[in-house]
């Protein structure tokens, strides 16, 4: 990862070395945080930042549910972030806002310690590479579940939770995969590791519903607005492992991941082991309105 110029912290702009925080920050400790993943894409009229706002209300919506008291709304952090992006230069980013417990509690009880509030940006290509998105990546059912409603709120951000999806992600790499399909404690299809999952069958598409534990995306709403827009049916229904094997279509879709074919689940082809014409025209959809080339769907683009 290469250091960009600047970071946001609690409302300044600070050196790229600056943005540090103690070892004993709570967060670091147990997790307490909070944090969301946004892109922004260079554009012919500017650096565009997809869908800012909903981002920034979902992590109001994740703090929230963790009990994590926020000081800046969702509108001034939609405006820090076009700020930090004004301030590195950077022409297309990945931006990574954090609510995090600092330095004031050692024990589990974070209520001394500061909440602070942190905005970095820096260049990404393709998360899963450059072919996993020309090609496909090859997957497979992780052995750890997702989590669920009765450990921790799948629905929320939470920094903590996020170590669930490292094991699976380190259990796939070390058996030779890209990335990790995971169930949910029903047994069912929950999402991949960091993104949301897509399935194409007998003529419609297919994608687990929030009660499936899944989180509920904002790429993943995106690509169902985009596909509905031009005539396809996408349902919101439980999908069964089973039903991963015998589908003609998988992507998986996220902030990083974008849209990214599934070619491999357990070994196993999906459909003809190549990306499928639906999963083309949803990777074709979400570029264009990424690009401001849509405008129906030209509102959900911040320009800085």
């Amino acid at each position: 990862m290469e250091p960009a110029s600047h970071i946001w912290s609690d409302g300044e702009l600070v050196g790229w070395d600056d943005g540090a925080v103690h070892f004993l920050s709570h967060a670091l400790q147990y997790g307490s945080a909070v944090f969301e993943g946004i892109r922004a894409y260079e554009t012919p009229e500017g650096t565009a930042v997809f869908r800012l706002h909903e981002h920034m209300v979902r992590l109001e919506d994740s703090a929230k549910a963790y009990a994590i008291p926020m000081r800046w709304s969702a509108d001034q952090l939609d405006e820090a972030s076009l700020e930090l992006l004004r301030a590195t230069g950077l022409k297309s980013a990945y931006i990574r806002p954090q609510v995090f417990y600092g330095l004031g509690a050692i024990g589990l009880d974070p209520g001394p310690a500061p909440v602070h509030t942190m905005i970095g940006a820096i260049s990404l290509g393709a998360y899963l590479g450059d072919d996993g998105i020309s090609n496909g990546v090859r997957t497979m059912i992780s052995t750890w579940r997702r989590i669920s409603d009765e450990t921790l709120i799948p629905t929320a951000k939470g920094s903590g939770g996020y170590l669930n999806s490292v094991l699976a992600k380190q259990e796939a790499l070390a058996a030779g995969f890209d990335e990790a399909i995971m169930l949910n404690e029903r047994g069912g299809v929950s999402e991949g590791t960091g993104m949301n999952l897509f399935v194409v069958a007998d003529g419609e598409v297919r994608t687990p519903p929030v009660s499936a534990g899944i989180l509920e995306g904002i790429t993943r709403n995106s690509v169902i607005e985009l596909l509905r827009s031009e005539g396809d049916t996408v349902c919101e229904v439980d999908i069964t492992r089973g039903g991963l094997y015998a589908a003609d279509e998988v992507f998986l879709t996220g902030t990083a991941a974008e849209v990214t074919p599934v070619r491999e689940i357990d070994r196993r082809p999906v459909g003809d082991g190549k990306p499928g014409p639906v999963t083309r025209k949803a990777q074709e959809l979400f570029a264009a309105a990424a690009a401001g080339k849509l405008d129906d769907f030209r509102h959900w683009l911040h320009f800085a």
